[in-house]
């Protein structure tokens, strides 16, 4: 009996030496460099976004925040890159609408979103834009319909990639409207970009901070905003449910999650920070002028969210039938 107390006693202290060592390590965190992994494309929203919020994380922290490009596959590369990286709070990565429609998408990938990642903070959320290239012959979505039921299957629409908001907005629209369209996906969406400005493809959705150039300089025409009411960054150019898509409503978000297994007082350190960083007049102001709205940034509420938006994509792509080759 002694020596079953003396063993108990003895892994007591372990234990208890463990959690004080923690607590420490949590307290002084961090110490080094933090990665901020971007599985995706240069110039895109995504990238843009978090060089920004880099910047104030690293005055918040006192340490340098690193923006790390992965793109490739939908956001997979990336993403399964930090998956297999150590749970100490120096490898984080964003999240965006790709990682939640990817869970149906690609059910076979080697992570899963809510086993291997935790939440840490909701970031943002934005309604994107159907542009045309100026050489289609449609300036609104019914007239966009007719060319696309005239020429079934011969009106390409471009994407960053398999999963991104931008492809499943198209399949969306393809739902509500009974059209049939070809995805054409890309590694990232200045691709996209390039390839509808060169007239290889003749639709896109895209981001309106990053399209907008393209608009003003007649490179790009812009049929119709996805948000259930016209945005103040385009408040000229209608909402697709108003104008023939009844029912058609998506945006595109972004948000911070890390390796499954952080220390609790590390995901709490960075929500309060990032909560700081959101607040941030610069970023505020920046955003605002964009139309881009601040989520909630609990970490509780942003795990929820994560949820009910795999529930959503899961559901569009039972409705479309789309299954990648």
């Amino acid at each position: 009996m002694p020596g079953r107390v003396k063993l108990c006693l003895a892994l007591l202290t372990v234990l208890l030496l463990f959690s004080k060592a923690s607590e420490v390590a949590a307290q002084s965190y961090p110490t080094r460099p933090i990665r901020l992994v971007v599985p995706f494309g240069a110039g895109g929203p995504g990238d843009i976004y978090a060089r920004l919020i880099a910047h104030h994380l690293s005055d918040a922290v006192k340490q340098p925040v690193v923006v790390e490009p992965r793109p490739g596959a939908g956001a997979v590369i990336g993403s399964e890159a930090v998956a297999k990286s150590a749970p100490d709070g120096y490898t984080l990565l964003l999240v965006s609408n790709a990682h939640t429609s990817n869970e149906t998408l690609v059910p076979n990938k080697s992570f899963n979103l809510m086993r291997d990642f935790v939440a840490i903070a909701g970031i943002n959320y934005a309604d994107v834009v159907m542009v045309v290239h100026p050489s289609l012959p449609a300036t609104n979505l019914q007239e966009f319909v007719g060319v696309a039921k005239a020429l079934p299957g011969e009106i390409n629409y471009a994407s960053s990639g398999p999963g991104t908001v931008y492809h499943m907005a198209g399949e969306l629209l393809k739902t509500i409207t009974d059209i049939d369209i070809v995805h054409v996906p890309h590694k990232a969406s200045g691709d996209m970009r390039n390839n509808l400005v060169g007239g290889h493809v003749q639709m896109m959705f895209d981001a309106i901070s990053t399209v907008t150039p393209l608009l003003q300089a007649g490179q790009a025409r812009a049929i119709g905003t996805t948000g259930s009411r016209r945005t103040s960054a385009l408040p000229d150019v209608p909402t697709l449910a108003e104008s023939g898509a009844p029912g058609y409503e998506t945006s595109i978000w972004f948000g911070l999650m890390g390796p499954a297994g952080m220390q609790q007082e590390i995901v709490e350190r960075l929500n309060t920070e990032m909560r700081r960083v959101l607040n941030h007049p610069e970023v505020k102001s920046a955003w605002e002028k964009q139309g881009v709205t601040l989520m909630d940034p609990s970490q509780t509420e942003f795990e929820k969210f994560l949820r009910q938006d795999i529930e959503k994509w899961a559901d569009v792509v039972k409705r479309t039938g789309f299954k990648l080759n």
